[in-house]
């Protein structure tokens, strides 16, 4: 299966690995960051790394920089493995043309822009935009459940807050004053907080860190969706992305989303200066989110 993309988008894709695991023969094509969460989530799932050019966030589409070699070196390497099977929950034309090249014997997707002939299976998209709603589309094809991953105690109890300020993109970034200032009102709730660097590489350090939260605050990024898949209840706070695509799948998760704008989803541009979306949630309105979030004796 292929998920190119990022951290986030990796951990939505871990319950239909570990369903997938039950039946066959797994090997996931990604980026190098996912063999931490493999090992930890899914260990009997091969990996083969590979980073794409289009999932660049900026220059994407200069085709005269991409690393034509290197791709066809790749799609040289899914050709000597012979798979039976392959598939990738996005509606993504370039996705479906790697499968093609590997010589993927059947190729299961979302199809888009006239990317189903490059499919043998092109699956209905969900009613419920959410990834982990495609991920879940695709393993019904199959016969396959993708049950969450229950992996904490659910009587555990602690008041241990983490807090990531960071994101890879700066228009999905809150800013870090305004999480300190959350984090002061936490403390003086009785929370103990643990405030994470912006820019955390070691991705099995950081995974420990969340697993030991009994709850997380962050940006629409990577590390809440680690969170949830660590079964922490998250807070999100959103710009321009919408929740119903992108929020943390974890039961109890809540957000506060981003202010009106005739551009959302934009995903990783502004047309603006600065993305008021995001910057117009004032410290006030997201705590008030947040206390009516946490466990009601804390929040009082």
């Amino acid at each position: 299966m292929l998920e190119l993309w990022g951290i986030g988008d990796l951990a939505l894709a871990v319950p239909f690995l570990r369903a997938a695991a039950l039946h066959a023969r797994v090997t996931l094509v990604g980026q190098p960051h996912a063999a931490p969460l493999l090992a930890r989530f899914a260990p009997s799932v091969e990996f083969i790394p590979l980073v794409v050019p289009w999932t660049r966030f900026r220059g994407k589409y200069r085709l005269h920089r991409w690393p034509w070699r290197e791709l066809w070196q790749a799609t040289r390497a899914l050709r000597q493995r012979r798979f039976d099977c392959g598939t990738s929950a996005r509606p993504d034309p370039r996705d479906h043309l790697l499968l093609a090249l590997g010589a993927v014997k059947r190729r299961v997707g979302f199809s888009r822009a006239g990317s189903g002939v490059l499919l043998q299976t092109s699956v209905p998209r969900p009613a419920r935009p959410h990834r982990a709603a495609h991920w879940a589309a695709l393993a019904s094809v199959f016969g396959w459940e993708c049950p969450p991953l229950q992996v904490r105690d659910p009587g555990r109890a602690g008041k241990h807050v983490v807090i990531h300020p960071g994101a890879a993109q700066s228009v999905r970034r809150w800013p870090r004053a305004r999480f300190e200032v959350l984090a002061d009102r936490l403390r003086s709730a009785g929370w103990r907080v643990t405030m994470l660097a912006e820019e955390t590489t070691d991705l099995e350090q950081l995974l420990d860190t969340l697993a030991s939260a009994t709850r997380f605050i962050g940006n629409d990024s990577g590390p809440g969706h680690l969170a949830a898949l660590l079964d922490v209840p998250t807070f999100t706070i959103f710009g321009p992305q919408l929740p119903e695509l992108f929020a943390p799948t974890h039961p109890t998760a809540a957000w506060i989303e981003g202010a009106p704008c005739p551009h959302k989803p934009c995903f990783d541009r502004c047309r603006f200066a600065e993305p008021h979306c995001l910057l117009q949630n004032e410290v006030d309105a997201v705590w008030s989110r947040v206390a009516a979030w946490l466990p009601a004796p804390a929040a009082r």
